[in-house]
């Protein structure tokens, strides 16, 4: 998924086993139509990439308690023109956690999501076509709090339902006890 071709053929191939997702991925190819679905001024929504950080055993994964949003979710951000969105995810990652130590378990999407995000100042309430990818690190790395987040913490996944009720992360944590089983 490096360039938008790539990512096409990837969300053409793309299977889950949630309903939403495959909604999803329609909406995805559909936007991907436009040459300015990387760009954060492409409205009503346009792409971005997350990590989803686990531990070495998958029971824990690395959540950042977003400022703007005041919600517990991965780490992520705007591709801001850079189609290899890989690379936009492990870039937000490093920036917003400051783990620069992993491994990607997958150059595969492991999720997808479109979520809206509200009107703020000069932009207007729009759409985060949301590209997931898996990643493993160690959960004893130091960890940074940046100025995009007031917190950053290490949570088992069975403590992630009390932390937030986004139905995507809690998708994403099923996800992951999936993983563990098999």
């Amino acid at each position: 998924m490096k360039n938008r071709q790539e990512l096409i053929q990837a969300l053409s191939k793309y299977t889950s086993n949630f309903k939403e997702e495959t909604e999803f991925r329609k909406r995805f190819l559909s936007l991907l139509e436009n040459v300015n679905a990387f760009q954060r001024t492409h409205l009503p929504g346009h792409l971005t990439g997350s990590a989803w950080i686990c531990n070495q055993d998958f029971s824990k994964v690395l959540l950042v308690h977003h400022a703007k949003l005041n919600r517990w979710l991965q780490p992520g951000g705007h591709a801001d023109g850079d189609e290899n969105i890989i690379q936009v995810a492990l870039k937000e990652t490093e920036e917003e956690t400051g783990i620069n130590q992993y491994k990607i378990i997958s150059e595969s999407i492991f999720d997808l999501d479109i979520h809206r995000i509200p009107e703020r100042k000069d932009m207007p309430a729009h759409d985060h076509y949301d590209i997931r990818i898996l990643l493993q690190a160690s959960d004893q790395q130091k960890i940074i709090v940046s100025e995009e987040s007031h917190d950053v913490k290490w949570l088992a996944m069975d403590e992630v339902k009390n932390f937030t009720d986004e139905q995507s992360v809690l998708r994403m944590v099923e996800k992951t006890k999936l993983l563990r089983t098999n």
